[in-house]
């Protein structure tokens, strides 16, 4: 094995993937909050972004995340039906249909993205959805299909 080889090797086993997940004020966010009141440890790898609602989730900050560096989004919210602005997560999980449908054309693997309803209630689902998705994006490795060089760190 050459030097370069061992040292790839090395940045492999170090690499930890960049999630960002993108949760509803009303239900996941407080799943997240359960989830840390109850003392589950999801991965700190994990950066949360607070939003009114799943549908708020425009389909350009999930491109604009993956070019910024992340390996993988989730977009978790209210379970259908139970959405504090009525349809909200219907509208999402039909735009983030058509989103990953693109995603799949541009080649960007369809696992890198999840919609997941996770309530306010469910502390340890949100600790799991968010501990299989770590796991998910470890197994797949960096994304590098949508990074842009330009904000990469040198």
């Amino acid at each position: 094995m050459s030097v370069m080889e061992k040292t790839a090797a090395a940045r492999q086993a170090e690499w930890k993937p960049k999630i960002i997940a993108f949760c509803c004020n009303w239900c996941s966010y407080g799943g997240a909050d359960l989830a840390g009141t109850n003392r589950l440890s999801y991965p700190a790898n994990v950066k949360i972004i607070r939003v009114p609602c799943s549908c708020r989730v425009n389909p350009m900050f999930i491109l604009r995340a993956f070019q910024k560096g992340a390996d993988g989004v989730i977009v978790c919210g209210c379970h259908p039906g139970d959405c504090h602005y009525s349809t909200g997560n219907y509208h999402a999980r039909r735009r983030m249909t058509m989103l990953f449908s693109m995603l799949s054309f541009l080649g960007v693997e369809s696992a890198r993205t999840r919609v997941e309803w996770v309530s306010a209630a469910e502390g340890a689902r949100f600790k799991a959805v968010m501990d299989s998705f770590v796991e998910d994006i470890t197994r797949l490795g960096p994304n590098e299909r949508l990074e842009d060089l330009r904000c990469k760190e040198n």
